[in-house]
């Protein structure tokens, strides 16, 4: 049975290793969020370089998270939020999650195994949000804190958003390396016998 966690921002490894696969998660306070392919590999960039970020990142959450921003007499204003597909970013996600001790990222569609086990390593959950959830997301927003790299796209940049209960979340990855996306996987390949056998008796019965 899964547990409900309103946790307060930053987390803790102790907080975050007890999270299990499939507890769902509200979160308060300050995390970071972008949607962008290039903002990734620039702050990968930052990190090879060994050089400090605009926005520090150590030990935060990183959502990857777009919607729609725009500026109101210079400064970023964040109408609505949503999370994008994180599958996209799995090419930096090892590297980050290691190099900046991210205690929890999150998005859509989950993350591949050596982003997991770079996750159990560190003390680092993957959180599933929904893609219908954006008036839920948009809701919890109480101020837009910082925004960096100003030259992207406005859902490319890295913001600071400082947010009051966030979510529902769910943990699809925990840092003991448990994952609901495979155990999903793993349930589909064994119920696929059964599923063609049906559909090949069906086709049999058909005029």
């Amino acid at each position: 049975m899964s547990t409900i966690h309103h946790l307060q921002l930053p987390l803790s490894e102790t907080q975050v290793r007890s999270l299990s696969a499939g507890d769902l998660v509200y979160l308060s306070g300050e995390l970071i969020m972008t949607a962008g392919l290039p903002t990734h590999q620039r702050m990968l960039d930052y990190v090879e370089r060994n050089e400090a970020l605009p926005i520090d990142l150590s030990g935060q959450v990183l959502l990857q998270f777009g919607g729609y921003q725009h500026e109101v007499d210079d400064r970023m204003e964040v109408v609505y939020i949503n999370p994008t597909t994180s599958t996209r970013f799995n090419p930096f996600m090892p590297r980050l999650i290691r190099s900046l001790r991210l205690r929890a990222v999150g998005g859509k569609g989950g993350l591949d195994a050596a982003s997991a086990r770079a996750m159990q390593e560190q003390g680092c959950v993957y959180l599933s949000f929904p893609g219908g959830g954006c008036t839920l997301y948009s809701n919890a927003i109480r101020e837009v804190v910082a925004v960096a790299w100003k030259d992207l796209l406005l859902h490319y940049r890295l913001t600071k958003l400082r947010v009051e209960n966030l979510g529902p979340g769910t943990v699809g990855i925990d840092a003991a390396g448990n994952s609901l996306y495979d155990q999903i996987e793993a349930s589909a390949a064994q119920r696929m016998p059964e599923i063609l056998a049906a559909l090949k008796a069906a086709r049999k019965e058909a005029p």
